[in-house]
């Protein structure tokens, strides 16, 4: 008898990445609602880390406030380009489409959030260099974002090197 191999899709990897991703996101909002809202800051390390609850009506950090359906919209649209773009790279590049999950997992957590509430609950409170109150969700964003251009980039020195290394046969 031939062992028989059971096929892994990839798509469930990733799938599990941004649901993992919208968890954590929905349940740290919760519990910063529920332990900050009347509080008006509460110190991890004073000054340089708080948690602080501020309810965010615009966009990344604030931006275009009472906006609402714009990013609706936007994220919408983003949110099913990313979708279909990992169905059709599914067997393609593993840190595109796990950077792309992160992604994807942070928009979702943020649109659960603008649609349930007409804001996003941010709660992170990074002091220590003056930055905007953030959520697990837009972390979540941004490290998808630098592994994304991380991927990117490894990807182009790989397909230089394959190049390369196949121009460098034929000349032979």
């Amino acid at each position: 008898m031939k062992d028989k191999k059971i096929r892994f899709s990839p798509l469930i990897l990733y799938a599990a990445i941004a649901a993992s991703v919208i968890a954590a996101d929905q349940a740290t909002k919760y519990a910063a609602e529920k332990a900050l809202r009347d509080v008006e800051t509460f110190p991890l390390i004073k000054g340089v880390l708080h948690f602080t609850y501020v309810e965010n009506r615009g966009a990344a950090f604030g931006m275009l406030s009472d906006k609402r359906w714009i990013f609706l919209v936007l994220s919408s649209v983003a949110l099913v380009a990313m979708a279909v773009f990992t169905v059709i790279n599914r067997n393609g590049r593993m840190m595109t489409n796990v950077a792309v999950a992160m992604i994807f997992g942070g928009g979702v957590g943020n649109m659960i959030d603008r649609i349930a509430n007409g804001f996003v609950v941010d709660f992170i409170d990074f002091r220590l260099i003056n930055f905007w109150v953030f959520n697990v969700a837009d972390s979540f964003v941004c490290i998808g974002c630098g592994v994304l251009i991380l991927s990117l980039i490894l990807g182009e020195i790989k397909s230089r090197k394959e190049k390369k290394a196949a121009g460098g046969e034929a000349g032979e």
